[in-house]
């Protein structure tokens, strides 16, 4: 018997060693990946250009001629920047809440979260509506923020109170969308021309705005979100096997729904406030990482990271492949892309209930 166990152990830990190599494994071939798909969007364009040149303009500036330098560094590699840091701010978002509301349909899209950011960034496009009037000249990013922000702690009010489930959630979430989608047509009802075509290009989704500026406030976000869920990875990774387990591990559920909460309506609305509404990268991304890599929050976390930024790195290499001279608004192709994976988890679901 003592043999048994004696070889049983080494077993089981080669076993982990293994699984662990396996993970890492994945997620250095993701970021190779995403290496690759950003170069390829830095050389996909109006102008086509070769990988190498690409690789040798951003290595060695001086060497390059002017007008490849320009479109390269002033133009390109802004947008090829703001998808991967918009996608990974998404999908962590995303995957953030599945966690803390235990529901695979939830992310800023599907809650609402992103609509909220669209009624407030056409509050200040159609009726020059400030919601915080100290700065009006971020009037949009800032009221498609505090309007996220806003829909973000209503929908963790909800979930704090007796006797709502998590289904309840995900109702009121889709609820949302509806009354902040009605409210949105409104506006574009009683909008200009003008005002009307801003309104729509913004809700489709595009990067095509992209500043080194936007950039670095979207990335920070994101540098100052990670280290605050890794430090709660085995919290997060406990929540998963439910409130009272989590509870009887120590964890305080309550505290934790509210940070992850609050840090996840940040990572939803700055992104959504800049590039316009760029939806179901949240809920594809997690699923993903989540069938690659599993729960754990160790490799989940990272992983749903590097899947979200990959997808819209992906998605903005294609945008500009459909249409030969034109770049397609990303919120469209990642809508298509989006739409039917959604369908899936909702047949995988009731499959699972059966």
């Amino acid at each position: 018997m003592a043999t048994t166990v004696e070889t049983a152990l080494p077993a089981s830990s080669d076993t982990y060693r293994s699984l662990t190599a396996k993970r890492l494994a994945i997620l250095a071939g993701l970021s190779f990946c995403l290496v690759l798909s950003i170069a390829v969007d830095m050389a996909y364009g109006p102008a086509r250009y070769t990988l190498s040149e690409v690789v040798s303009t951003i290595w060695d500036p001086a060497s390059a001629g002017n007008q490849l330098r320009v479109v390269i560094w002033d133009i390109r590699m802004p947008i090829a920047l703001m998808a991967v840091t918009v996608g990974a701010c998404l999908s962590l978002a995303g995957a953030q809440m599945q966690t803390i509301l235990a529901n695979p349909l939830a992310s800023p899209f599907t809650l609402g979260i992103s609509a909220a950011a669209g009624f407030g960034a056409a509050l200040g496009l159609v009726a020059g509506v400030a919601v915080f009037p100290a700065a009006v000249q971020y009037m949009v990013p800032i009221n498609a923020f505090l309007m996220a922000m806003l829909a973000s702690l209503f929908i963790y009010g909800v979930s704090t109170m007796r006797g709502v489930t998590v289904e309840t959630i995900v109702l009121l979430g889709i609820a949302l969308v509806f009354t902040f989608n009605a409210l949105l047509s409104l506006l574009e009802y009683l909008a200009s021309e003008q005002a009307l075509a801003a309104v729509v290009f913004w809700t489709m989704g595009s990067l095509t705005k992209a500043t080194w500026g936007k950039v670095a406030v979207t990335f920070a976000v994101l540098v100052f979100c990670v280290p605050l869920f890794a430090r709660r990875a085995w919290a997060l990774t406990a929540l998963r096997l439910g409130d009272d387990k989590a509870a009887s591990f120590g964890v305080n559920v309550r505290s934790l729904r509210l940070e992850t909460m609050l840090l996840v309506s940040l990572l939803a609305a700055i992104p959504v406030s800049f590039v316009g509404t760029i939806g179901f990268i949240g809920l594809v991304g997690p699923h993903i990482a989540r069938m690659l890599l599993g729960e754990d929050q160790r490799f989940f976390l990272p992983g749903s990271v590097l899947c979200g930024a990959l997808l819209l790195s992906v998605t903005s290499v294609v945008s500009k492949m459909l249409i030969p001279g034109a770049i397609m608004p990303i919120g469209v192709i990642t809508a298509l892309v989006g739409v039917p994976f959604f369908f899936s988890l909702i047949f995988t679901n009731r499959r699972r209930a059966w």
